[in-house]
């Protein structure tokens, strides 16, 4: 067994329309959660969610695109020079802008090791 594994982003398959890419089970990752968010020009399904449910935090990275993420009531930009950290009962909100957005997307619940769902 090979000591790594390699997916092409634009070859793991998507639910939600093809918009949300499991990273994670496509190279067989355990040890926490990581997704890619491909989200259309100016979209604005992306649900308003927290994790207070089940404790996890959640770190975005955009790729590429932009636009903005509502965070609590602030707009912070989604650019490729911008990390977002976002704890587990804050509520979270991206919106794509014109040319829509790809983001990675890491979680993980502080303090325990990550179960897969």
């Amino acid at each position: 067994m090979a000591g790594y594994d390699v997916a092409k982003i634009d070859e793991i398959e998507g639910s939600y329309g093809g918009a949300f890419k499991q990273v994670r089970t496509a190279v067989g990752g355990t040890a926490f959660g990581i997704n890619i968010m491909d989200l259309p020009a100016n979209a604005d399904g992306y649900p308003e969610h927290d994790h207070s449910h089940d404790g996890q935090e959640e770190i975005y990275v955009t790729l590429s695109g932009g636009g903005v993420m509502q965070v609590d009531g602030d707009e912070v930009a989604l650019d490729s020079n911008t990390v977002i950290r976002v704890a587990a009962g804050t509520k979270r909100k991206v919106l794509p802008g014109d040319g829509g957005a790809r983001l990675l997307v890491v979680g993980g619940t502080p303090g325990k090791a990550y179960e897969p769902n």
